[in-house]
């Protein structure tokens, strides 16, 4: 018998967002659409840069958001990440438990340091660039991990932003051998073109022999196969998953598998930020595949709650949003 529906293990972030120019963006020297990990005195540059602007502040992190997404939609999940004795680690902790999220972090929390941040810059076209301190963050390791949890979860989904931590990526990896050993499926997410050019060896280690879902945008999906052509690009992709989910922005998303591939229409909205896009269509998939339903209308749903996202500012959306959502693109399991 399963205790949850989902087990995530990811960075603990606390999002503040900020709205800038193109021009501001890059005056800062920021990489745009991108994730740039910086250190303290780069984050207080940065800061130095937008402290006209006033920030929204949310609980984040790429699984964090997947995990209070398929929380929000009805699912169990659990989420193992690490945060400091601070106020955005009060913060952070109380957002999850809101949210109806177990966590590691009413056991285990670190005696110093700070908790991970994130300068999410959100400019006039709604791309997001993402500036990450990781402050504790960057020492997750193994005991974080719950692994009796991990043995009575239907899946176990790994951040592909631990790759870039030595400590993450074993805690990543040592849930991944008793998520395998138990039976548990396996999903992973790419996460960032950044993971994908500086930490490829730690992704290659998450995939090991093969996932069971693989969460990619197209961006990524073209660095990972050096290529722009999508014939080769599905081709490629097929052999790393059971089950891809390729994100294609207003495009819609695409399912692939070894034996057919379908596309998945995207819903018309007006893009305002795109921050967290990729994390809700995570959440709401893996929700509608646990719950039983077809990988069609798991992505329907994905695609729906990730356009209501990009419709708004911020990462998340409300439980009354997500609620109506399904209710509207979910149709009852016969």
């Amino acid at each position: 018998m399963t205790h949850y529906d989902l087990y995530a293990i990811g960075n603990a972030l606390v999002d503040s967002e900020y709205e800038v120019s193109d021009a501001l963006l890059q005056t800062m020297g920021v990489s745009k659409r991108h994730m740039t990990l910086v250190d303290t005195p780069r984050r207080a540059e940065l800061l130095g840069h937008v402290h006209h602007v006033q920030p929204r502040q949310t609980g984040g992190g790429s699984a964090g958001n997947t995990v209070v997404a398929l929380a929000q939609l009805g699912g169990k999940a659990f989420y193992s990440c690490k945060v400091a004795h601070d106020n955005l680690g009060d913060f952070y902790v109380k957002d999850l438990q809101a949210q109806g999220v177990d966590t590691n972090l009413t056991h285990t929390r670190a005696s110093e340091g700070q908790t991970g941040s994130c300068m999410v810059l959100v400019t006039p076209d709604a791309e997001r660039s993402m500036c990450t301190f990781l402050g504790v963050s960057a020492e997750l390791d193994e005991a974080a991990l719950h692994p009796h949890d991990i043995a009575k979860s239907k899946i176990y989904y790994m951040e592909g932003y631990l790759a870039a931590s030595p400590t993450g990526l074993a805690a990543a990896l040592k849930g991944r051998q008793v998520a395998q050993e138990a039976g548990v499926a396996l999903a992973l997410t790419l996460s960032d073109v950044s993971m994908i050019q500086f930490c490829k060896g730690g992704l290659d280690a998450m995939l090991g022999d093969g996932v069971d879902y693989l969460f990619c945008n197209l961006e990524e999906a073209q660095v990972w196969c050096g290529t722009e052509d999508l014939d080769a690009i599905r081709a490629s992709l097929k052999k790393m998953a059971k089950m891809v989910c390729l994100t294609r922005g207003p495009d819609g998303s695409e399912i692939l598998t070894a034996d057919a591939s379908c596309h998945v229409p995207a819903e018309k909205v007006k893009a305002i930020d795109t921050n967290g896009a990729g994390d809700m269509f995570a959440g709401a998939f893996l929700y509608a595949i646990t719950r039983g339903h077809s990988p069609e209308q798991a992505a329907s749903l994905g695609n729906h709650a990730a356009a209501a996202v990009v419709s708004q500012h911020g990462n998340r959306l409300t439980l009354g949003q997500l609620s109506a959502i399904k209710a509207y693109a979910l149709p009852p399991l016969k």
